[in-house]
């Protein structure tokens, strides 16, 4: 695997709620803990937290507005999320084409006349 993975970003993303703030962050261009808590069947209070968790790993960024605040997603981080687990899924696929491969010689040396049960 040739990029480290961040157990707290993916810790983060793992939630789905968290990911479909991330989704209408990104079809918006941004969004409140209110905007998002009208899409969203949870609390704004519970908005406001899943924030607070997407901001501490530096998937979104908040600037004052208002009484609120406007959360944006920060694309250089999200795009490194992407990486790791581009990276990771290149690992656990090429895991599996080994474990097929093996799969297939013991099959084959079982097929052989003499060999198998």
């Amino acid at each position: 695997m040739t990029t480290a993975v961040d157990d707290d970003l993916w810790s983060a993303i793992g939630d789905p709620t968290r990911r479909r703030m991330l989704d209408l962050l990104l079809a918006d261009g941004n969004g409140t803990a209110t905007s998002l808590s009208e899409q969203l069947p949870v609390t704004r209070q519970a908005i406001a937290k899943h924030l607070g968790v997407l901001d501490r790993v530096g998937l979104v960024h908040a600037t004052p507005a208002g009484r609120e605040r406007r959360y944006r997603v920060d694309e250089a981080q999200l795009a490194r999320a992407v990486a790791q687990l581009s990276s990771v899924g290149a690992a656990w696929d090429a895991r599996l084409r080994r474990i097929k491969r093996i799969a297939e010689t013991i099959q084959r040396t079982k097929d052989r006349p003499g060999m198998g049960q």
